[in-house]
């Protein structure tokens, strides 16, 4: 009887929730509406405009949808829309990334932002961030583990070879001679991370940049071959690793991935040491750096 009752309940939340999405809706896109000008589009201002902003029918046209389904989706009546028609209207509407995910959250369609030219590089305040955290190390990865932000204690724990030129960190310890890998046990850490790759590709296939990643390392890589090959996908997190450092020995470190906002698929990994002895090889580091 109370899973019954809880199923009624759930039921009537989800109910409820959509039926505020819709009004939601409707006020959302007629605000944006009327943000925009005619001379914004291109558009000739005519004559008898009521408001400073476009049209239903300018919308529709602009968009390429029908008069008719793009005012019922205004008046926030149940139609489906699909993430084509709402990119769309969020162009003509001139929406920016934060708006446009509005409007797919309010029209109950799965959101999935631009991934085809993903974060580059990292703000100020992020690169502050994780400077703040020294002695620990810390770095900013995306989902490829392309290496967009480090700190000092980072570069002074990972002094990678100098041989390697792409900013990688999967293709770094590939590429790296084993007896040069700073991951001790490599034939652990290195399958979980390639899972985690696979975890992500799958919201990037047939794009560009990670096509040609993932070609490039496997050309460069017999090992990656087959760990990609093998098909096994894994969520990221928090994980206690070992390195080691020429100068100070093995370092054993916990890791915790914390998602960025506004970089999506972006994450600082932040390592703490994992116990007494490796707390004093990081502080050793640190006072290598000084010298």
């Amino acid at each position: 009887m109370g899973d019954v009752t809880t199923m009624t309940a759930t039921t009537n939340t989800a109910g409820a929730a959509h039926h505020r999405r819709r009004p939601e809706l409707a006020a959302f896109l007629r605000s944006r509406r009327a943000r925009v000008t005619p001379a914004d589009v291109g558009m000739p201002p005519g004559l008898r405009r009521r408001t400073p902003g476009l049209r239903r029918e300018e919308v529709a046209q602009l968009s390429g949808v029908g008069v008719t389904w793009y005012t019922w989706l205004e008046q926030g009546r149940p139609i489906n829309a699909s993430a084509q028609v709402l990119d769309a209207v969020a162009r003509t509407l001139r929406l920016d990334q934060p708006e446009r995910e509005h409007l797919y959250h309010l029209a109950e369609v799965p959101y999935a932002p631009d991934r085809q030219e993903g974060a580059e590089r990292v703000g100020p305040e992020i690169q502050g961030i994780i400077d703040a955290l020294d002695p620990r190390p810390a770095v900013v990865y995306n989902a490829r583990y392309d290496i967009l932000a480090t700190n000092h204690a980072y570069r002074d724990l990972f002094a990678l070879s100098r041989h390697i030129t792409v900013h990688n960190v999967l293709w770094t310890l590939f590429l790296v001679p084993e007896p040069d890998c700073p991951v001790v046990f490599r034939d652990a850490e290195l399958p979980l991370m390639v899972a985690q790759l696979r975890g992500a590709y799958g919201r990037h296939v047939g794009e560009p940049a990670w096509e040609s990643f993932i070609h490039r390392l496997s050309a460069a890589s017999d090992y990656f071959t087959e760990l990609w090959e093998s098909g096994n996908v894994a969520p990221p997190g928090p994980r206690v690793k070992t390195f080691r450092h020429e100068a100070v020995g093995e370092v054993r470190m916990t890791s915790v991935s914390l998602s960025i906002n506004g970089m999506p698929e972006c994450r600082v990994v932040a390592y703490t040491p994992n116990d007494e002895e490796s707390l004093k090889r990081i502080e050793a580091l640190r006072e290598r750096r000084g010298r």
